[in-house]
């Protein structure tokens, strides 16, 4: 097998993998939310594929988290009774976009420092998950349930302050033990 080929196989088992923590970590924080909160440390794996993989593949972990968020999420069907479609858009383009945003982010820095790369594309997952759900929000819901949307989205806040905070720690340190077993593998 070339060089290329097995370096091919190696990111596609690492996608599968990556793909397999997105459902877990998702349907994890349905099974056992820690109230008021849904924290989305699928996120994590999301970055992780961003830097060890590339856009397209931290694109695909994004869908992958929309469609997981779309069959399990017990709000899902709170927003469906209102606008099923534009429930379905926004969350599946929530996912993808916070995936690719967060891969193309990796990408462009990763050339200057690999560790502040991480931590940027980190930083800006939670930013564009959670910006796109609540500009989703007030476009399609707001007009239909009103005010109580606002008491909802100052719990979307809060969750995303602790996403960030935990994607911010989680997403450097993985990341570095990975590269730490690559490079220990590597040279023994």
């Amino acid at each position: 097998m070339t060089r290329e080929k097995s370096s091919n196989v190696r990111k596609l088992v690492l996608l599968a993998l990556l793909t397999a923590i997105v459902v877990i970590l998702q349907l994890l924080s349905v099974l056992f939310p820690v109230y008021p909160f849904r924290l989305a440390l699928v996120l994590v794996p999301i970055v992780i594929g961003a830097a060890l993989i590339g856009p397209l593949a931290s694109m695909w972990l994004g869908g992958v988290f929309g469609i997981v968020v779309l069959l399990t999420s017990p709000d899902v069907p709170f927003f469906m009774m209102f606008n099923p479609l534009a429930t379905v858009l926004v969350i599946l383009l929530r996912g993808l976009l916070t995936g690719l945003i967060a891969g193309m982010v990796y990408k462009a820095l990763a050339s200057m420092n690999k560790t502040k790369a991480v931590v940027v594309a980190a930083l800006i997952s939670p930013l564009i998950n959670t910006g796109i759900f609540i500009i989703g929000l007030y476009i399609f819901f707001q007009p239909i349930v009103g005010n109580v949307i606002d008491f909802f989205v100052a719990f979307v806040l809060l969750n995303f302050l602790i996403e960030m905070a935990v994607n911010i720690v989680l997403c450097p340190t993985i990341l570095r033990l990975i590269q730490y077993k690559q490079l220990a593998t590597v040279n023994s």
